[in-house]
């Protein structure tokens, strides 16, 4: 859960140029042309798929949100036709067997688990026969808690305090009145708290539950994890289940027994609720800070087979870390002529990942 940060090109400018490639039927001549002269793996990230009417009156973070439900559609409908939509294992498999991967191959991943993965997700790639990896937190999915980094935006948004004070990050100043100037403050605390350790970070987030009187403990319709019920349907047709960790906390952060509590146990509660056995990784926010060697260690000592990064990029079969896959974030402003140009012309068209390593 950790959009990339935007580069200096607008994202109008990325739109219109993808559109314009899209339209002109450009990019599928230089989609032919990649996919015989670059066999690179492509692997999809998306967090939420919702149909806002309103975006701004959205009281969580609408970093988190991938597509509207048609533009999801539309993406989907795109990679039927166009591209060669796999699960994971099956690369996996044939990259174990030394097989070149197929043209044009994509894997589309979610991250986190949100109930909306089931509500709209769900019945549109089954509908159009596109596989997908789901990595889900179990430690939410068994309480039904809301999300702690979402749950730091909505508390900002909606909190009646009139001022913002958290001294670990730096912040000490008036809480705007209008919702814009509340998301960038919201999105800047967020930043900031994700260079904190583990238990700091938790710690903050506790501290303002109880001074603003906004507990997590209080389910919200709009910040809902899956059902392990939800699971079970969507793993028994055929979609694979990964582990995000059990409280999508930055696995780097942690000391070693509780990075491999995360990891081991996400693991035997996967394996516990679905009967199957859970080899795939997704690491919690995902960018060079949440990962390390330390961590890539215990992923494998764990048991995982492979690992994804939400480090931007595609990944070249020979020279692929598989327990750091790169992806390509899927970002709410993309259409399908964005996006289109993004899988084809991925190095332009998609946002860069900033270095938080320092």
């Amino acid at each position: 859960m950790s959009p990339p940060a935007r580069s200096e090109i607008r994202p109008g400018m990325r739109g219109r140029l993808g559109e314009l490639c899209y339209r002109s039927g450009l990019l599928r001549l230089l989609q032919h042309a990649r996919g015989w002269l670059c066999r690179d793996l492509r692997v999809l990230a998306y967090h939420r798929v919702l149909p806002l009417a309103e975006p701004d009156r959205f009281d969580f973070d609408l970093e988190l949100v991938s597509a509207s439900l048609d533009g999801f559609r539309r993406q989907m409908q795109l990679l039927q036709r166009r591209f060669r939509p796999l699960q994971l294992t099956q690369v996996l498999a044939m990259l174990d067997a030394g097989e070149r991967l197929p043209a044009n191959t994509v894997v589309v991943t979610f991250d986190d688990g949100y109930d909306d993965n089931y509500r709209y997700v769900f019945p549109v790639l089954r509908e159009l026969g596109i596989p997908a990896t789901f990595f889900v937190c179990t430690g939410h999915i068994d309480s039904g808690r809301p999300y702690a980094y979402d749950w730091l935006v909505h508390m900002i948004l909606c909190t009646q305090a009139g001022e913002l004070a958290i001294p670990e990050l730096g912040l000490a100043q008036a809480m705007p009145t209008d919702r814009p100037a509340r998301r960038r403050l919201a999105q800047q605390a967020l930043d900031r708290l994700k260079a904190l350790d583990g238990t700091d970070q938790a710690a903050v987030i506790a501290r303002l539950e109880a001074a603003w009187n906004l507990p997590r403990e209080v389910s919200h319709p709009d910040c809902r994890p899956m059902s392990w019920a939800q699971l079970r349907e969507m793993h028994a047709a055929g979609f694979e289940i990964g582990s995000h960790g059990v409280h999508h906390r930055m696995l780097a952060k942690l000391p070693q027994h509780e990075l491999e509590a995360e990891l081991r146990g996400s693991r035997a509660a996967l394996e516990r609720e679905l009967g199957a056995s859970a080899t795939l990784m997704s690491y919690p926010v995902g960018g060079d800070a949440a990962f390390d060697e330390r961590v890539v260690r215990a992923t494998r000592e764990a048991g995982y087979r492979a690992a994804c990064s939400y480090i931007c990029g595609t990944n070249f079969a020979r020279t692929a870390d598989r327990y750091a896959l790169y992806r390509l974030p899927v970002e709410r402003e993309m259409d399908a002529g964005w996006f289109a140009a993004m899988l084809t012309m991925p190095g332009l068209m998609s946002y860069p990942t900033v270095s938080r390593i320092s």
